[in-house]
């Protein structure tokens, strides 16, 4: 299928780890030049290295998205060496296992950080990359949640912060004066995906058969893989998906309760 993604340029956030990787490869194997923000430079060095080898331009920015500067010097990159953005993928994130058990017992910081991280980050990128969607008279914008922003369970502030992500998009998705434009918001909420160095590779290494156990509980029995998460993002941000505006769409295997 062809997605008509060749020659456009996109900014993954986060795009140099887990989700954020398997959504910058994606799009790059469709002809799209990628940028790509991150705080660690060897990942970001490795992943350019990659990208380019798939033959498209890449850009690789370190940022910390708590810094609206960071993020201000992020898209003054891209713009500087590409003059524009087509795609936008608001990846970055995380904070689902930051604090305690203990609402009590976990600072305020915590929930500042997570609805920083997550919701704000995103409301910040989205902000600065409409105006040149707009005069291009076309975009995509994409969001990275979590089933947890669609119903109860997990860790309140991280629930907030992706309920967030998600209403920011069906808001935007709404506003005439924007999609009119040619600008779409949607959003893609994993289910449990395994991530290299991250918790459920902990959890599976300290306790296999408690992680068995868990993972036997879910209606595929196995836990999801960036690349599915993405293979979902690459088709969203492609003119084949042009109806699809304002959407949620779980890539879960079914995990989630909600409709």
């Amino acid at each position: 299928m062809n997605l008509n993604l060749e020659g456009k340029y996109a900014l993954v956030t986060g795009g140099s780890h887990g989700i954020g990787l398997a959504i910058a490869r994606g799009l790059a194997e469709e002809g799209c030049n990628v940028a790509i923000c991150a705080r660690n430079q060897e990942r970001i060095s490795q992943t350019l290295m990659e990208l380019q080898k798939i033959g498209v331009e890449a850009l690789g920015v370190q940022a910390d998205v708590l810094q609206p500067t960071s993020i201000e010097n992020v898209m003054k990159t891209i713009i500087y060496n590409w003059g524009t953005l087509h795609i936008l993928v608001n990846n970055v994130g995380g904070g689902g296992r930051w604090g305690t058990e203990s609402v009590e017992d976990t600072a305020e910081q915590v929930w500042i950080d997570v609805y920083n991280k997550n919701a704000m980050a995103a409301v910040r990128f989205t902000r600065l990359v409409i105006p040149f969607m707009r005069k291009q008279k076309w975009g995509r914008v994409v969001t990275i949640a979590s089933i947890y922003g669609r119903e109860g369970g997990g860790r309140p502030w991280f629930n907030m912060s992706k309920s967030a992500e998600i209403s920011l998009m069906k808001t935007l998705a709404m506003n005439t004066s924007l999609v009119r434009d040619g600008i779409t918001f949607n959003t893609v909420a994993p289910g449990n995906i395994m991530i290299p160095d991250t918790g459920w590779e902990r959890e599976m290494k300290e306790d296999l058969e408690g992680f068995k156990r868990k993972v036997d509980l879910m209606p595929l029995g196995r836990l999801g893989t960036p690349q599915e998460v993405a293979n979902m993002v690459v088709f969203l941000c492609s003119e084949k998906a042009s109806l699809v505006n304002g959407a949620c769409i779980a890539v879960d295997g079914g995990e989630s309760h909600s409709f």
